[in-house]
């Protein structure tokens, strides 16, 4: 499988489980249905820690911990809620890295953000939206990995909101090893254009709120245009 392909794997998985989800159901089971549909369609094995799907609810979608030490919570899904679904497919040695913040309002997933009632969440997504723009539009293969870090620090805090990632980063390389990739953080004075693909996967919250949010794409450049995956 190309890369293309197994990102379609993550693509297809989230469309499948957003009409799936149910209130009530717990997050274990929503794990469990994500990764099974990920083999399902193609996926051998998971390659961040083993883990296909990182799902977060409520209060612990601030939460960014290492897959190293993450556990899926005792909790289910309720009412009006919001669950951070971050997935990592891999078919043979090719990955595939996606994350989306699944809105549910009165019990039936919110399809459509500009009809979010609950303005946090719907803004939120909304600044994720703008940030994934914003790349698009600045990233050329020139920029350095610590530029991009730089800008969109400075951008999520004039936007009044913080970065949640537990290292600072904003995203990585896709490589064929985890312990090979490198990131968008300071220091980092490597170009975009000098891997293949990378991710962008800026991990927010508003300053001193208790709800975080995710957006994740795959990233590359064709004839010097950046594309998403």
């Amino acid at each position: 499988m190309t890369n293309a392909e197994v990102q379609q794997i993550a693509k297809q998985t989230i469309r499948f489980i957003k009409s799936q989800i149910k209130v009530g159901m717990s997050l274990q089971e929503l794990r469990q249905m994500t990764e099974i549909k990920m083999l399902s369609l193609g996926a051998t094995s998971f390659w961040y820690w083993g883990i296909g799907a990182f799902i977060f609810s409520g209060e612990e979608t601030t939460l960014s911990v290492s897959g190293k030490h993450y556990k899926t919570a005792d909790k289910i899904i309720t009412n009006n809620d919001i669950i951070t679904i971050d997935l990592s497919p891999q078919a043979g040695n090719v990955w595939g890295d996606y994350a989306r913040t699944i809105i549910v309002e009165n019990g039936v997933v919110a399809n459509d953000i500009n009809k979010i009632s609950n303005t946090e969440w719907q803004n939120g997504l909304l600044t994720e939206e703008e940030l994934h723009r914003k790349l698009l539009s600045f990233a050329v293969p020139e920029t350095t990995f610590e530029e991009l870090y730089v800008l969109f620090n400075n951008f999520i805090t004039d936007k009044d909101y913080v970065n949640l990632d537990f290292l600072g980063n904003l995203g990585h390389s896709i490589v064929t090893h985890k312990d090979d990739r490198i990131y968008i953080e300071k220091g980092n004075k490597e170009t975009l254009g000098s891997v293949k693909y990378f991710t962008f996967e800026p991990h927010i919250a508003v300053k001193g709120s208790k709800y975080g949010f995710k957006k994740e794409n795959i990233y590359y450049f064709e004839n010097g245009k950046l594309m998403e995956l």
